[in-house]
């Protein structure tokens, strides 16, 4: 059997399946995540284990350390995945709001109402919580869901969507709602890429190249999530007391994850004085240090080790710690940097002067903005929308971590009484 006919095959399956989900029920809906959370709990090592034969394999075949990072799973990651399909049962239904609603002068009323995309796919890499996080929003917000992750996390993937389907048992919507799409080799993601009018909608998470590739090749709608080479500046205003924890938190919280800092930008008037700081908990956090010619010669004097920077550098999302370091001459010359190397997804700011904050946040053009706080709250769980499906770089539809609404449309309802167009 082809790859093609195998995508036709499970999303005509997941259509069918998604008109049970249309018809649904928020408590229905909210019952199923539910007994998601409760099977992921019940089956904790089970899953543990599938993820033990992944991380063997990615070790063994050198998978680097950041990836291996984004597939490993352990108690903390499956309690917080079950935490976060309960915490999407809580919020509002995203179904059914009436955004627009007016009545014309022939009498007829119109209503402009949120509804499903309908099927979803989501290619994917490494993030085997990815598979639980889109499965839930997807479910949350009445759509089916085709799960294409990467070859490392075979195993965790199989037995996640079992452990999922097993959360439809009494339920009158169909556990063929979750679709996980065989990642033997890259010709299944072409075709679910191209499965235009059986897929409404794909959605890629992971690398840049991975997020590139399904943007030139999709046929077949796409919200464009991406990389995140993220910038913490830290202005002369900056209250130096906070500017230390927010760097570090930014860089060494999690490396891994696209929200983590890749660069570090000071105003040049304190740069004698808050760069041996900031040079120093870098460097006892065990992060790597490229530096500009000027920024260099403090981390010589120092002893601590830096390499020279490059345009390359600046360029670079790292997913490890690693980290670049460069002077300004002030928030503009910042935003300058930032729209030269960036990639529009957050980028944060440490400032007291209220000027300097208000020009940064409206000259940068990038999906979040946090000001006197780290680069990592773009999430999300932190930012109140339970999990994510991904963050989006765009502008069109979706901006930022894309949460139960980012996952509806919305359809026109005109009610008359016998109106024709005359």
């Amino acid at each position: 059997m082809s790859d093609t006919t195998i995508i036709s095959d499970i999303a005509h399956a997941a259509r069918l399946a998604a008109r049970t989900l249309a018809i649904s029920s928020n408590d229905e809906r909210n019952k199923v995540l539910t007994n998601i959370a409760i099977e992921l709990e019940k089956n904790l090592d089970l899953i543990l284990a599938a993820n033990e034969v992944d991380m063997a394999a990615a070790k063994k075949a050198g998978i680097n350390q950041s990836l291996q990072d984004r597939l490993l799973l352990n108690e903390k990651r499956v309690r917080q995945m079950a935490a976060a399909a309960r915490d999407i049962a809580k919020l509002p239904d995203p179904l059914g709001k009436v955004l627009v609603e007016r009545d014309l002068e022939n009498g007829l009323n119109l209503k402009q109402k949120t509804v499903p995309f309908g099927v979803v796919g989501m290619v994917y890499e490494a993030r085997p919580n990815v598979t639980v996080d889109a499965a839930v929003i997807l479910i949350k917000s009445g759509n089916a869901a085709l799960l294409r992750g990467s070859s490392q996390a075979t195993e965790s993937n199989k037995v996640l969507i079992d452990v999922m389907k097993k959360a439809f048992a009494g339920s009158s919507i169909s556990r063929e709602v979750i679709q996980l799409v065989p990642a033997t080799d890259r010709t299944t993601v072409t075709a679910l890429l191209t499965a235009r009018g059986l897929v409404d909608l794909v959605i890629p998470r992971g690398s840049a190249e991975l997020i590139r590739a399904v943007i030139d090749e999709a046929t077949v709608p796409t919200i464009e999530t991406g990389a995140g080479v993220c910038h913490v500046y830290v202005d002369k205003s900056a209250d130096l007391v906070k500017a230390i924890p927010i760097l570090i938190n930014s860089k060494c919280d999690r490396p891994s994850v696209c929200n983590a800092a890749e660069t570090l930008l000071v105003h040049q008037d304190i740069a004698e004085q808050f760069l041996p700081l900031a040079l120093k908990a870098l460097s006892q956090a065990g992060v790597v240090i490229n530096a500009d010619a000027k920024s260099k010669v403090i981390a010589d004097k120092l002893g601590i080790t830096a390499k020279l920077a490059t345009d390359k550098s600046f360029a670079t999302e790292y997913g490890t710690l690693e980290i670049n370091v460069a002077q300004v001459g002030d928030v503009v010359g910042a935003i300058e940097h930032i729209a030269k190397y960036g990639t529009n997804h957050t980028e944060a700011i440490v400032a007291e002067d209220k000027d300097v904050i208000t020009t940064f946040t409206a000259l940068n053009d990038c999906a979040a903005i946090m000001v006197n706080a780290s680069t990592r709250f773009t999430d999300g769980g932190q930012m109140g929308f339970g999990a994510e499906i991904g963050i989006s770089n765009q502008k069109l539809h979706a901006r930022g971590p894309m949460g139960l609404e980012a996952m509806t449309t919305t359809t026109w309802i005109v009610s008359g009484n016998g109106q024709i167009r005359q």
